[in-house]
């Protein structure tokens, strides 16, 4: 006998009265029946775990390109320790922990390969095309590109899931994907509403937004010391890293030796993400209760409620101009950068010139007069980019080489 989950009630699950509760969720575009075993933030994230998209991710860059050593974070490391750090957070504050790992693991679907050089590139590309931008490519992914069920295009995810992958969108995309996402039946609008009317996303939304941004800080550290192009002796200058380093040694005086260097630097991230953690917890309470927020209306109305304390983020955009300047900036990693957009821009070009040489799907719809109905720009170019984006590093590389007859970035096997 099948037991079917009861999804009736936030108490029951714990959640606190200003939280997502899937048995309230605005639903799906495309109307399906529940699933007995799953709530339907828990079937998102199945989904986002069993896509194309999300297997792609293991060889998309984050800062170091694919073929530059094996330990350094991918896009597919970096969206897991998004959903840690964002499930340990919403557990503390009573929030829907299904939902914000759903939000986590896809909020980076539609990242080029290549990091933030590819998106620059393809950017520069779609210019006079509508632009490129990697969050609304997310949900491209989600809504459109996926293609695994036959009843529907993308993924049908909830209404909470799709707001909370689109952290950001311009008013003309805004509007464009409003004019199209009106198919919910109560009536409230779609995800891009909130960008013309000043509302705000869920609480599991705004901590997803800030666990990412926890996250890149830190892991951003390790592999640059673990690369050679930040020591940790420049970090001493850093006040956030520095206070928890120091704490590291008290505690650990062994640690001090010079063969400790890179447990040193395990427990100096550790007891700062812990301490980033313990400060949203209480930051958070506080202005939710401040807000005097009740429900989720009440979130919605509010400004930014998931946050720092003063002092935090302070010491936190210390932190992130720091690496910014010495490792974002670095020489050898604006060389690489620089190479990277070479091969966007090649393959956006001979793409453009040739769409015979995309796979057949893309290849199909750039034949079309719009690949959807909230595109901007003609269909070959979105098509284009659609396909670029979806790559990953040593897939653009070989591509790249298999179009031009020129390798400008050394090709994984």
């Amino acid at each position: 006998m099948l037991h079917t989950l009861d999804q009736s009630s936030s108490v029951a699950t714990g959640l606190a009265p200003y939280a997502c509760d899937p048995s309230q969720t605005r639903g799906r575009r495309i109307p399906e029946t529940k699933a007995p075993t799953r709530t339907d933030y828990q079937r998102d994230r199945d989904r986002i775990v069993h896509s194309t998209a999300f297997r792609r991710l293991v060889y998309k860059t984050q800062v170091f390109l694919n073929h530059e050593g094996d330990l350094f974070r991918t896009r597919l490391t970096h969206s897991l320790e998004v959903a840690q750090l964002g499930r340990s957070i919403a557990r503390s504050l009573h929030l829907n922990e299904d939902l914000v790992e759903a939000i986590a693991l896809a909020h980076d679907l539609g990242h080029t390969p290549f990091g933030h050089a590819g998106q620059d590139a393809l950017h520069e590309c779609m210019t006079e095309f509508g632009g490129f931008e990697h969050n609304l490519q997310s949900l491209r992914v989600v809504d459109l590109l996926e293609e695994r069920y036959p009843q529907f295009d993308g993924l049908n995810l909830t209404f909470e899931t799709r707001e909370g992958i689109l952290k950001h969108c311009s008013r003309v995309n805004a509007t464009l994907l409003e004019a199209a996402d009106h198919s919910y039946p109560d009536g409230l609008g779609g995800v891009g509403q909130r960008f013309l009317t000043g509302a705000r996303p869920s609480l599991e939304a705004q901590l997803c937004n800030l666990a990412d941004e926890i996250a890149y800080n830190a892991h951003d550290i390790d592999d640059g010391i673990r690369s050679g192009l930040i020591t940790l002796e420049q970090l001493q200058d850093v006040p956030l890293f520095l206070e928890y380093c120091e704490q590291a040694q008290i505690a650990h005086a062994h640690l001090r030796q010079p063969n400790q260097k890179r447990r040193l630097v395990y427990e100096s991230i550790r007891l700062m993400l812990s301490a980033q953690v313990f400060d949203v917890i209480d930051a958070t309470s506080e202005a939710i209760e401040r807000a005097g927020v009740q429900q989720l209306a009440d979130v919605r109305q509010s400004g930014s409620l998931v946050k720092f304390d003063l002092d935090m983020q302070s010491r936190s955009s210390q932190l992130k101009h720091f690496l910014f300047a010495h490792l974002y900036r670095h020489p050898q990693v604006v060389q690489t950068m620089e190479q990277a957009k070479t091969v966007v821009r090649e393959l956006f070009e001979a793409y453009c010139e040739r769409p015979q040489e995309m796979q057949a799907g893309f290849a199909l719809r750039s034949q079309l007069e719009t690949v959807a109905t909230w595109d901007a720009g003609p269909a070959l170019q979105r098509s284009v980019a659609d396909y670029i984006a979806g790559m990953t590093d040593r897939f653009a590389s070989r591509e790249h080489h298999r179009l031009t007859g020129r390798r400008v970035l050394p090709t994984v096997a």
